[in-house]
């Protein structure tokens, strides 16, 4: 089901042998996992039913039923529990799902206001250099002038190590030539 680049599911009991995309026998819920949180709507008591006639889930399936408590209701029931064990063990779980649910939106709430910090940071460096540079005008220039000095300076060492660099390498071409030489 569904359409180009929007899955939609159908959950089914279908024979094992049938197609995968062929025959069921019975719809026993959807699953849409675009919305968020992903939506999945079970029968409950069809799911119980087909599986206690036998009916073995798909592993993404077994994982739907798992995270809507359903795969721990079927264990429970499994094992002989009476029902109100099955509630009792169910509503820990469902405490349990809330208390994620919260850390959760704790962790997105403080990923959200840091990243609101952050923009607000770079807002406020980005306003500051350009009043920074309204300052630094005078002084620039009285810094090329100075700057020249330092750039003659820095320039006759650097030919100076070149052209030591360049003779050091000449004295080893020739001593390689006389060596191929005797």
């Amino acid at each position: 089901m569904g359409r180009k680049k929007r899955p939609y599911y159908r959950i089914v009991a279908a024979d094992s042998r049938a197609p995968r995309d062929g025959r069921f026998i019975e719809l026993v819920g959807t699953y849409d996992p675009l919305q968020k949180p992903f939506k999945v709507e079970l029968r409950e008591d069809r799911v119980f039913y087909w599986l206690q006639n036998g009916a073995q889930p798909t592993d993404t399936v077994k994982s739907l039923f798992k995270r809507k408590g359903l795969w721990l209701k079927w264990d429970l029931m499994k094992h002989g529990a009476d029902e109100a064990k099955i509630q009792e063990e169910f509503a820990k779980w469902e405490a349990l799902q809330a208390q994620r649910a919260e850390r959760l939106a704790a962790k997105e709430a403080e990923k959200a206001k840091a990243k609101k910090s952050a923009k607000e940071e770079t807002a406020e460096e980005e306003a500051a250099p350009a009043e920074a540079p309204a300052e630094a005008e005078p002084v620039t220039e009285e810094q090329p002038a100075a700057e020249a000095a330092t750039a003659e300076e820095t320039t006759e060492p650097a030919a100076e190590t070149a052209e030591a660099e360049a003779s050091e390498t000449a004295e080893k071409d020739e001593t390689k030539d006389e060596e191929k030489q005797a």
